[in-house]
């Protein structure tokens, strides 16, 4: 080891399930590395949509985990290689890296340092910064699996990004383009409708104000082809009306209330999952061109609960903190 790392580390914690107020600044040891495992030197973490989830003890219950306390909080993140364990052979001290880790019992990525499964990680492609990797894993992996593992989204055909200005949304709109896909995006606000229209979408409505149905089927005159839905409700559900018969509408787990199409349209909500094979597509993907990850607004560790008050508030792309 060349890089000298200190035993303990700052991270922003809770000690016990609820809201905002629970999360505080801690000193914890830094986690140990196992053999599978990369310790990485946090620069970058995504606060992401799902955190307050998290915050609540929503994953634990739902996987049917004991957690320990004070449990860090945070799914994604990017930095350097600290350390490796011992069977990690695709990494070394130094490599910049991103990745992401739910529920992680080793602590999440709101800290300092924090130690992964290999599988988890990757290399941040070149046109990346730090920062921009920190917060995309996640919502990126979830718009790719969305449009090519459930819509198996072909060149030429038109697809429905509902939820543009998003975190999952703004990236989808860029994956969309560079499968060969038209894209018909549905942002929210004129800050939404102008960052999709800059992220290549060729139509872009707001959804809280335009008639979405009718700008949909004069972007495609016999009926979508297809749908990728970030945002549940009634504007949602009005949209899908634009669908072709035949035509497939996929959507996260957790988006609410569930998206209803009309008949004749398939309907599937997945899992966002990473793995080894879908990152790899996912960067590849990137490095074909230029990649915009939007970053509204930057925290620090001691604001980490007025990034989660943030949450509810009106902002494009992604909220980050920022550990050192």
């Amino acid at each position: 080891m060349t890089q000298t790392i200190s035993s303990t580390m700052r991270a922003a914690a809770i000690d016990r399930f609820g809201g905002p107020e629970t999360i505080a600044l801690h000193t914890l040891p830094v986690p140990k590395v196992e053999p599978d495992e990369v310790l990485i030197r946090i620069e970058s973490a995504g606060v992401a949509e799902w955190d307050p989830f998290e915050r609540e003890g929503g994953f634990v219950k739902m996987l049917g985990m004991t957690p320990t306390f004070p449990y860090v909080l945070g799914t994604d993140g990017a930095g350097t290689v600290a350390a490796v364990g011992k069977q990690v052979t695709g990494f070394k001290e130094g490599d910049r890296v991103y990745g992401a880790s739910l529920a992680n019992p080793k602590g999440g990525f709101y800290a300092e340092y924090t130690s992964v499964k290999d599988e988890y990680v990757s290399r941040i492609p070149d046109k990346l910064a730090i920062e921009q990797a920190g917060v995309m894993l996640s919502d990126a992996v979830t718009g790719l699996r969305g449009l090519d593992d459930i819509l198996r989204l072909k060149r030429g055909e038109s697809v429905m990004i509902f939820g543009a200005s998003g975190g999952i949304g703004h990236m989808a709109v860029q994956l969309a383009k560079r499968m060969g896909a038209r894209v018909f995006a549905v942002a929210s606000g004129d800050d939404g409708v102008a960052l999709a229209k800059r992220l290549g979408a060729d139509a872009v409505v707001d959804g809280h104000r335009d008639d979405v149905a009718a700008a949909a089927r004069k972007f495609a005159p016999v009926g979508l082809d297809a749908a990728l839905v970030t945002a549940g409700g009634e504007a949602a559900d009005r949209a899908l009306t634009a669908m072709r018969e035949g035509g497939r509408v996929a959507y996260p787990n957790g988006v609410e209330p569930e998206p209803k199409a009309p008949p004749g349209a398939k309907v599937a909500a997945y899992d966002g999952e990473p793995d080894r094979e879908i990152i790899d597509k996912l960067n590849g993907l990137i490095e074909a061109g230029p990649f915009e990850v939007h970053i509204a607004r930057t925290f620090s560790l001691e604001q980490a609960a007025d990034a989660h008050r943030a949450l509810d508030e009106h902002y494009l792309g992604k909220l980050a903190l920022r550990p050192r």
